[in-house]
């Protein structure tokens, strides 16, 4: 009995023995690859990249879809245009003022003494006269048919840039021809009176300026004495109140 019972003794222990030793042998034999499911795409999963002994099945090409884009507002300093050709200027052709009615200086052997301004209604010229038979000429407008005048006058007052008031029969007359007049209107370039005015007497006549230039040299006012402004402006600066002002 001793003998049968060593006998399994001694089985069981080279059994034992054996099964450790393989045990042992297989930590260090190679493990079988791990086969990662296609379906799986967790990022932990990604990250195994090529760890050895992995086999990754090849991902599938899966095809993106184009990204919608939208149209985003334009902005003011980016707007391109087409270039196109800007309208042409309309412009308004004035006729010319004559050169001979340009300021000049001239031979004079009348009889006023220097410091007069004397008008010739006749020929649209008004003379400053200066000493040594010499004498400063304008060109002017004078009086239409019907509103011509003569006479001797002192400046009696000068503006610069001054108001109009249109006589009361002035306002009458133009209306009746379908220009209605405004009863006042303040000094400016719009302002028929232009830029300066002397005041002859207690007249209603003025030798001023004007906003239409092309009209000098002609019979165009109703008894004023019409100037270029740059040459009322001239004009302005050389003469004083009381000189004498001499119509013919």
């Amino acid at each position: 009995m001793k003998i049968f019972l060593r006998s399994v003794l001694g089985a069981v222990a080279i059994l034992a023995a054996g099964v450790t030793s393989s045990a042992a042998g297989d930590r260090y034999a190679d493990r079988p690859p791990v086969m990662v499911s296609p379906d799986l795409s967790a990022p932990w999963v990604l990250q195994l990249g090529r760890a050895p002994g992995i086999v990754r099945q090849s991902r599938q090409f899966v095809q993106q879809q184009p990204r919608l884009r939208y149209a985003q507002p334009a902005r003011p300093d980016r707007v391109r245009t087409a270039s196109v050709q800007a309208p042409a200027k309309r412009v308004v052709m004035r006729p010319q003022i004559n050169p001979l009615y340009l300021p000049q200086e001239v031979a004079y052997d009348g009889p006023q003494k220097p410091g007069t301004i004397v008008i010739d209604t006749t020929q649209n010229f008004l003379f400053l006269v200066e000493k040594n038979g010499k004498a400063r000429r304008y060109g002017v407008g004078t009086g239409k048919p019907g509103f011509e005048w003569s006479g001797t006058h002192k400046i009696t007052n000068k503006r610069v840039w001054p108001d109009w008031r249109p006589p009361a029969e002035m306002i009458k007359r133009e209306a009746a021809k379908g220009r209605y007049l405004p009863t006042y209107l303040a000094g400016g370039e719009e302002n028929p009176l232009g830029a300066r005015a002397l005041y002859l007497g207690t007249t209603e006549y003025r030798i001023h300026g004007t906003n239409q230039p092309w009209t000098i040299g002609g019979s165009v006012s109703s008894g004023c004495i019409r100037m270029r402004n740059e040459d009322v402006v001239d004009l302005y600066e050389r003469v004083n109140v009381g000189t004498t002002v001499v119509v013919i």
